[in-house]
């Protein structure tokens, strides 16, 4: 049994239990047993659990040692199986429907008999599934559509899931004896919301061919086939894993690792300049106006010899970047080091996991000036919203630790709800004790793109507004964005000074980046708030930072770059009109 295998079966069994309702910890142990598998990459686990070795891994606990031992001397878990008796042969595909929860799906199975997707989308379209108590036409044609956006996001994987996929296999890459370097290239490093696949540029000091040959034969690989490119191959492991590796020499890497990155776009657009200069980018070679080729020493190079600016990886996607680097007209864009705190937090008061204190000194380890509290306002009832007796218990708690902890300051801020009539929650006696106001859609998702527009422009008229926070709704694989005119809020947002959340929750990263560089050009500030619910989760911002970069963001593009006393002054500008 091989290590990828195992860790197959295991990420199943945690993403059973979770179906079962069973404790999180209980799925999270089973879900990092499976990473800690995978970052053995052997062939045999046999060995490793016989000598004890495996029981001495991090990550692996005795339950999850039991299920390995288990498919060492059988093949199979029996834990899996006991968890599968009585459930669809395709809960877990049915469970990313959006809409569809294991009680439903219970139910569907044991009144319909299906089984699979197939299944689901036979009893909708014949009116089967609309007869069941609790479901209806529209339930039934809702079901419908989250059947056609399973089939289309098949493939792909939140940036999180794939970064920690691919930085585990890059682990096991550079281990290899004749790898010498290796980074991860492709939509990972242009920093993608959702991946497809997992791209690999490895400089080799043997012969490419035999490395990537070797590759083909790593543990839990189902499937693999020759590139395009010599020295590449594409790989499918068991779980379903898509790797492309490009298995170069020393020479040809500075190239390799840029064409693996950049889009299809991006590439062509680099190629036409090339040959503009009298050069040619041949293969994985810069073949210079002589018809010699030039020597990289990196990446980088590659740009300063076509007398052009580096384009940072997140631009690189055939939208306008070779030719302002050309020009040397790109962007200073945003780092991590630019931030100055975050807005966008909930603590326990409402529905997050940490005390206020938790947060501020997370804040202060992160080196923040600032930490803003805004939990949920209180017609967001489903998620602990305050009601005005627990807002000045919060407000009085704020005064109390900003007296006591030094170095970071606690801004008193609420995630108002827009009501469905486009009213901020609470009224504006009670908008005014907040140093800002965050405003955000938690409900009646289905409203026509019209009403839902005038929704949202409507609140954005209400003076006590700051940020318009996860202004589409989406959820990335899971809830498509609600109808909504983007652009007519963007350019309200410009012409009443509202800025506009990029909320870095890995699920949302929504405003879309595209979207975010229209604001950009609209003169529309924008927010990185980590929506985060606990402390751990104020790191959503990296994702932010990453999605900011590729909408050509800058320091001076985003409000919580600024410091506390700027922060607080924009609000009271907007408060002022």
């Amino acid at each position: 049994m091989d290590s990828r295998s195992a860790a197959h079966v295991l990420s199943q069994i945690g993403a059973l239990l979770r179906a079962k309702g069973e404790q999180k910890f209980k799925a999270r142990a089973y879900q990092g047993a499976a990473r800690a598998l995978i970052a053995l990459d052997t062939d045999d686990l046999a060995p490793l659990l016989q000598s004890g070795e495996l029981a001495d891994t991090p990550g692996i606990g005795p339950a999850t040692l039991s299920v390995v031992r288990d498919l060492v001397e059988t093949g199979e878990s029996r834990y899996l199986n006991q968890l599968s008796e009585g459930m669809p042969e395709g809960m877990l595909e049915l469970m990313r429907v959006p809409g569809l929860g294991p009680e439903k799906i219970q139910l569907i199975h044991e009144s319909l008999g299906v089984q699979n997707l197939e299944d689901l989308e036979r009893v909708a379209q014949s009116g089967q599934l609309a007869e069941l108590p609790k479901f209806g036409k529209k339930t039934a044609e809702k079901i419908l559509r989250g059947i056609e956006i399973v089939r289309r996001d098949a493939h792909l994987q939140r940036f999180p899931t794939a970064a920690i996929e691919a930085h585990m296999i890059l682990a096991n890459v550079v281990k290899h004896p004749d790898v010498t370097h290796a980074e991860v290239a492709g939509s990972i490093r242009r920093h993608n919301e959702l991946i497809s696949d997992i791209d690999i540029v490895a400089e080799c000091s043997a012969d490419p061919m035999a490395v990537a040959e070797s590759f083909a034969r790593s543990p839990g690989v189902r499937e693999a086939k020759p590139g395009a490119e010599p020295g590449s191959v594409h790989i499918r492991f068991v779980d379903g894993t898509h790797l492309d590796m490009y298995c170069v020499n020393k020479a040809d890497y500075p190239v390799a690792l840029w064409r693996a990155t950049g889009s299809p776009v991006h590439v062509e657009e680099m190629m036409s300049l090339a040959r503009g200069q009298g050069c040619r980018i041949d293969g994985y070679a810069l073949i210079g106006k002589g018809g010699k080729r030039i020597r990289l020493a990196n990446e980088d190079a590659l740009f300063t010899n076509l007398d052009m600016q580096v384009i940072p990886p997140e631009l690189r996607e055939g939208m306008g970047e070779v030719d302002a680097a050309s020009r040397r007209a790109l962007p200073s864009l945003v780092v991590y080091e630019d931030l100055r705190g975050a807005l966008h937090n909930h603590s326990e008061y409402s529905d997050g996991s940490s005390t206020i204190e938790e947060l501020a000194l997370a804040a202060k380890e992160r080196g923040w000036d600032y930490i803003g509290i805004s939990d949920h306002s209180e017609s967001a009832f489903y998620a602990g919203g305050l009601k005005r007796d627990k807002l000045l218990r919060q407000h009085e708690e704020i005064d109390e630790l900003n007296a006591r902890i030094k170095g970071v300051r606690i801004l008193k801020g609420i995630e108002a709800d827009i009501l469905a009539d486009g009213r901020l929650d609470y009224d504006a006696a009670i908008l005014d004790q907040f140093d800002y106001v965050i405003g955000s859609i938690h409900s009646r998702f289905s409203m026509e793109g019209d009403a839902m527009t005038k929704r949202v422009l409507t609140a954005m008229d209400d003076p006590h507004l700051t940020i318009l926070a996860h202004p589409t709704g989406r959820l990335l694989l899971s809830r498509e964005p609600y109808a909504l005119d983007v652009e007519a809020v963007l350019e309200k947002a410009a012409a009443v000074g509202v800025a506009v959340e990029l909320n870095a929750d890995p699920h949302r990263l929504d405003l879309d980046w595209r979207y975010c560089r229209q604001a950009k050009e609209l003169g529309v500030t924008i927010e990185i708030g980590p929506d985060a619910h606990s402390a751990a989760a104020l790191d959503n911002v990296h994702f932010g930072i990453g999605l900011s970069r590729k909408a050509w963001l800058e320091a001076g593009d985003i409000l919580n770059a600024r410091s506390a006393d700027d922060v607080i002054a924009f609000a009271k500008q907007r408060r002022a009109r």
